[in-house]
């Protein structure tokens, strides 16, 4: 009997000591706006490029980028998944137009976070902000995951490797696919869907039984995922696994994934070279679709 109580203490003190240590390591900045909420939970994935965790070659980049931004929007019993080019010709607030990920550099998160949801309508509830050197690290950390590609890659700007086909890819070179542009033929639409790719494999590797029973994955897990991770000052680890739970659902079969309506791939509007410009016809009805969870398949852009 004195066993069996050990072992039950220990078995529910496990998981709540781990979300505790898991909820202290995780580093929150300032990111969300005032604005009036919208129906759903709408979380802002924002993938940092900064130079400064090594995980990209120093080239005398100052500061940080945002490389990949997302929306995960659940609501209405869907759950989608829209990749924002990085690209994307915007209003930035009190900045004027410009490329989507300048508003970053310009004012962090909280400017990108306002330009987001001056574009979509949406207001964000919960930030999150994953550096490079994180992808690397969280990959490493599930002993890698399963990728797909159908064509060759020899990309001297990425370091990207590829042979046609699907292979196991270790951190170092899931960083170089999520990363890859200038090899790809649909550029950054092309990568926003590899990005989504390698994250969908992340999810997957981590709730795979040998992972969700491991103690030991899963210390390893958090100190990678939170040396990756910032959030907003309100988001914490239980926020992170609803999302992470949603990401998931958006990657299965009754998931949305793609990017919205694009007019011009290679938009030159003056001064910030190329852009991609939404079709300003369709895109208003695609984020209110978006905002009350009744986008369709055909609404999306794809890489396909």
């Amino acid at each position: 009997m004195t066993l069996l109580v050990v072992l039950l203490v220990l078995l529910l003190a496990w998981p709540v000591g781990l979300l505790i240590y898991a909820n202290g390591k995780i580093g929150h900045t300032d990111a969300l706006t005032d604005a009036e909420g919208t129906p759903g939970t709408t979380y802002l994935l924002a993938g940092s490029d900064s130079r400064a965790d090594g995980a990209i070659d120093d080239d005398g980049t100052t500061g940080q980028r945002s490389d990949t931004i997302m929306l995960l929007q659940v609501s209405g019993g869907q759950t989608s998944l829209i990749s924002l080019p990085r690209d994307t010709y915007v209003e930035i607030p009190g900045h004027g137009p410009g490329k989507l990920n300048s508003s970053y550099s310009a004012g962090g998160p909280p400017l990108l976070t306002a330009t987001v949801e001056e574009l979509t309508g949406l207001t964000v509830d919960h930030y999150v902000e994953v550096g490079m050197g994180g992808v690397q690290g969280v990959v490493d950390a599930v002993g890698g995951v399963e990728l797909c590609l159908d064509y060759d890659v020899d990309d001297s700007r990425s370091r990207l490797q590829w042979e046609a086909g699907c292979h196991h890819a270790d951190g170092e070179t899931a960083l170089a696919f999520a990363r890859m542009r200038y090899s790809d033929p649909r550029g950054d639409i092309g990568r926003a869907e590899r990005q989504r790719q390698v994250i969908g494999a992340v999810m997957e590797e981590v709730t795979r039984p040998g992972t969700l029973f491991n103690p030991v994955a899963h210390v390893r897990l958090v100190d990678a995922g939170t040396a990756a991770v910032t959030t907003d000052h309100d988001t914490g680890i239980v926020d992170l696994g609803r999302m992470a739970w949603a990401f998931l659902s958006a990657s299965g079969s009754e998931g949305i994934t793609g990017t919205p309506p694009i007019a011009d791939p290679d938009y030159q509007p003056g001064g910030i070279g190329s852009t991609i410009l939404l079709d300003e016809e369709r895109t208003p009805e695609f984020f209110e679709r978006l905002r009350d969870g009744e986008l369709r398949p055909s609404d999306v852009e794809t890489a396909g």
